[in-house]
C-alpha cells in the first residue's frame, strides 16, 4: 500500500481541522457582553483616545446580550436611542457603517449575576443618553449602563475620569469643544467607566470576534 507524503498528509488533515472549525460556531449566551471598536465619529475616537489600556483594546460602545425566541439581542445605552433594545445586526453596524465588534463573557464563577443584571438592564430601558458622562440615576452612557446592570455584584469598578490625550497632556480638542457646547466643566477625574477599562477586567473572558459566531 503506497504511503502518502508526510507534508500532504499534514496538509490534508489542517484542511480537515479548519473546516470542522469553520462549522463550529459558539452561540451566543444570554449575559454575553460585546464590545464595539471605534467607529467613523469624531466621539467615538475621542472616547477611545483618552481610555486606552494595556491590552491596546480600541472599544468605544458596549452593551448586553439577551437571548429573546431564541435569537441574540443587545440591550445598549446609545447616542440616539437611549437605553434602549437592538437586533444584533444594528448593534454591530452603527448608522450602516459595519464594526468590529468582540464578545466577552464572564468566567463560571460570577454568572450567577447575570439573571438579575438583565432585569436590572430592563429596568433601564427607555432612559435617555447621558451626555455628560456625569453619573446620573435618570440617564446613562454605554458603560455606565452595563456597569449599572452588574453593579449589585460589584461586577466591574467605577475609575477616575480623564479627558486628556495622554501623548500631548492635555485636554483633547474634540473634548473641550464638547463640554464648551454643553456649557459644563470637563468632568476630570469623577468618577466613571468605560469600554476599553472594563474590557480590561479580570472577571471576563474574551471569547473572540462577532463573526465568528454568529452569522455566515
Amino acid at each position: 500500500m503506497r504511503k502518502l507524503n508526510p507534508i500532504i498528509l499534514l496538509i490534508v488533515i489542517s484542511a480537515m481541522i479548519a473546516c470542522n472549525s469553520k462549522n463550529q460556531k459558539i452561540k451566543l449566551q444570554t449575559g454575553d457582553i460585546l464590545f464595539r471598536e471605534a467607529v467613523s465619529s469624531k466621539l467615538s475616537k475621542a472616547i477611545d483616545e483618552v481610555t486606552q489600556t494595556d491590552s491596546a483594546t480600541h472599544f468605544s460602545h458596549m452593551g448586553i446580550v439577551e437571548i429573546v425566541n431564541g435569537k441574540p439581542t443587545v440591550l445598549h445605552a446609545g447616542t440616539e436611542e437611549g437605553s434602549c433594545r437592538v437586533s444584533i445586526e444594528k448593534f454591530a453596524n452603527p448608522n450602516g457603517d459595519s464594526a468590529q465588534v468582540v464578545i466577552y463573557r464572564l468566567k463560571p464563577e460570577f454568572q450567577e449575576s447575570i439573571p438579575a443584571a438583565i432585569e436590572k438592564a430592563k429596568n433601564m430601558l427607555g432612559k435617555p443618553y447621558n451626555f455628560s458622562y456625569v453619573l446620573s440615576d435618570s440617564a446613562h452612557y454605554c458603560s455606565e449602563f452595563v456597569y449599572r446592570a452588574f453593579e449589585d455584584d460589584s461586577i466591574f469598578e467605577m475609575n477616575p475620569m480623564t479627558f486628556i490625550d495622554p501623548e500631548t497632556g492635555r485636554f483633547q480638542k474634540t473634548w473641550v469643544n464638547y463640554y464648551q457646547k454643553l456649557g459644563i466643566e470637563i468632568p476630570e477625574g469623577q468618577p466613571g467607566c468605560n469600554p476599553n477599562g472594563m474590557a480590561a477586567s479580570e472577571k471576563l473572558i474574551k471569547l473572540g470576534n462577532l463573526n465568528k459566531f454568529y452569522g455566515d
